[in-house]
């Protein structure tokens, strides 16, 4: 149950921010919380992984403050979220019990946080008058949320 709860949770966060799980899971690989060491993914604990992957993060977390970024529902944001949040959770699944769990609910995760997210920052961004704010919230419950997720991952 336990797994399946994580997963889902990290797929939310994909809805949220696409690649925000991949630097949750690489730093918690590398911080020896998810034990991928003699896995397929063990490449997501290896030195420079999280560091790469958490630029890559900065750079979407500004990019969606701009006022061009496409929707998240377009298709290609959507399967781009679904992607990362299965990916992630086949990799908490790998390092904790089962990838196959870990990927189908990492998928489902992210299509809430995908759906949520955009009606949930619609409201924010219809309540402040402008989007910005509505997305820097959103991006804290990201990033938060990402920290609390990997540090309960075993």
């Amino acid at each position: 149950m336990h797994l399946l709860v994580i997963t889902l949770l990290i797929g939310i966060v994909a809805g949220l921010r696409a690649g925000m799980p991949l630097a949750a899971v690489s730093w918690a690989a590398r911080l020896g919380l998810l034990p991928l060491g003699n896995t397929p993914l063990a490449f997501l604990g290896y030195v420079a992984t999280p560091y790469i992957f958490s630029v890559l993060e900065l750079f979407e977390l500004y990019i969606d403050t701009r006022p061009n970024t496409p929707s998240r529902l377009n298709p290609g944001g959507f399967i781009a979220r679904i992607v990362t949040g299965a990916f992630a959770g086949a990799a908490i699944g790998l390092g904790t019990g089962s990838w196959l769990l870990g990927t189908l609910f990492g998928g489902v995760g992210a299509v809430i946080g995908t759906l949520g997210g955009a009606a949930a920052r619609g409201r924010l961004a219809k309540a402040f008058g402008k989007d910005l704010p509505a997305a820097l919230i959103e991006d804290a419950v990201a990033v938060i949320g990402s920290y609390l997720i990997v540090a309960h991952i075993l």
